[in-house]
């Protein structure tokens, strides 16, 4: 049907998951520059909310198995029904949050489909592509687009050949914008009866969920170190500062591989992507991978000794001066206005 199709994951509370609310907003911007319609694969059990919050992102078709069977996600039965859907329905575009959910299941279909997969994509566009050497265009691609070699340079990839264009995309990349006007999509009951005894051997004996004790994505406020902190110690001013403002405290990979904080608190293209409306990066320098999970921010403060850290260009203001010198200043000041 060359449409484009959304796996939505599902929440212990039977909701929608974030990250697949923002492929559908973002897959419905495609779908309107491609001229094709959008749908949404649901798979688990109670599924009644989950439709609700489907029909204000633009779903013109839900595709759903509902069975106390099918929830939690298991690899194997929910494997088969989204490969027999796209088998049967051909979209031209279909898009995975890059959950653990995500990681698993969409490299299965892609390997299954014979089709190309592009994984943690940062952006995704529609574009023309032309192979110098057949001599072919190729109109209206999806172009997957991601740091690559370390995050040296970022890789725009295309799939002009094979379908479905796969994808995956991890939350808060994506905005989540939900339509005021409540729609009213088609649904289509998949064919539970592809799954056989062989899908169906894994049983679930017992479940132990640990839920988060860092929440940075719902944070305002979010004060984040970098390698250039020093030292896990030093870490400690910025959680002071982070109490003082209402805020939360974050940092960057080579932070986290140092020891200085804990690896929830990691924010980039390997950890949490963020949207404050205010970020204060301390002895951050800027790699890639960094920058690509905190530059839609509303406003950036960059503290370095460097005045060429690439985290620079797009920090609204730049301190450049020694981070333990500037935010014990900031604290003192802050803490004087308060009084």
């Amino acid at each position: 049907m060359k449409n484009i199709f959304v796996y939505c994951e599902i929440t212990e509370e039977h909701r929608v998951a974030d990250v697949s609310l923002e492929l559908l907003s973002k897959g419905r911007k495609l779908a309107s520059e491609l001229g094709v319609a959008l749908e949404a694969v649901v798979i688990g059990s109670q599924l009644k909310e989950a439709f609700e919050q489907l029909c204000y992102f633009g779903v013109s078709v839900i595709h759903y198995a509902e069975n106390d069977n099918l929830f939690p996600y298991r690899t194997m039965l929910h494997a088969k029904l989204v490969q027999t859907l796209f088998e049967k329905e051909q979209p031209e575009i279909a898009l995975f949050g890059a959950t653990s959910v995500g990681r698993d299941l969409a490299p299965r279909i892609a390997s299954a489909l014979r089709c190309g997969l592009t994984a943690d994509c940062t952006s995704l566009q529609i574009g023309d592509h032309t192979d110098e050497r057949k001599k072919i265009t190729y109109k209206k691609l999806l172009y997957q687009i991601r740091p690559a070699f370390g995050g040296n340079i970022i890789a725009t990839i295309i799939n002009p050949e094979t379908r479905p264009q796969m994808a995956t995309v991890r939350e808060g990349v994506m905005k989540l914008e939900p339509q005021q006007v409540k729609n009213n999509p088609e649904f289509k009951k998949m064919d539970a009866g592809v799954i056989t005894s062989v899908e169906e051997a894994v049983a679930i004996i017992h479940r132990h969920i640990e839920p988060p004790k860092i929440n940075l994505k719902a944070a305002q406020i979010l004060i984040a170190g970098g390698y250039g902190m020093g030292s896990k110690e030093n870490f400690n001013i910025l959680y002071e500062l982070a109490d003082l403002l209402g805020g939360e405290v974050g940092g960057t990979r080579a932070a986290v591989d140092a020891g200085f904080c804990d690896h929830e608190r990691q924010i980039g293209q390997t950890g949490v992507t963020v949207r404050p409306k205010l970020y204060i990066a301390c002895g951050i320098s800027g790699a890639v991978q960094h920058r690509a999970g905190m530059d839609q921010s509303a406003k950036i403060i960059s503290i370095n000794t460097s005045p060429q850290a690439p985290i620079n260009a797009i920090a609204d203001y730049v301190v450049v001066g020694d981070v333990m010198k500037v935010i014990p200043k900031m604290i003192q000041s802050y803490k004087k206005q308060i009084k």
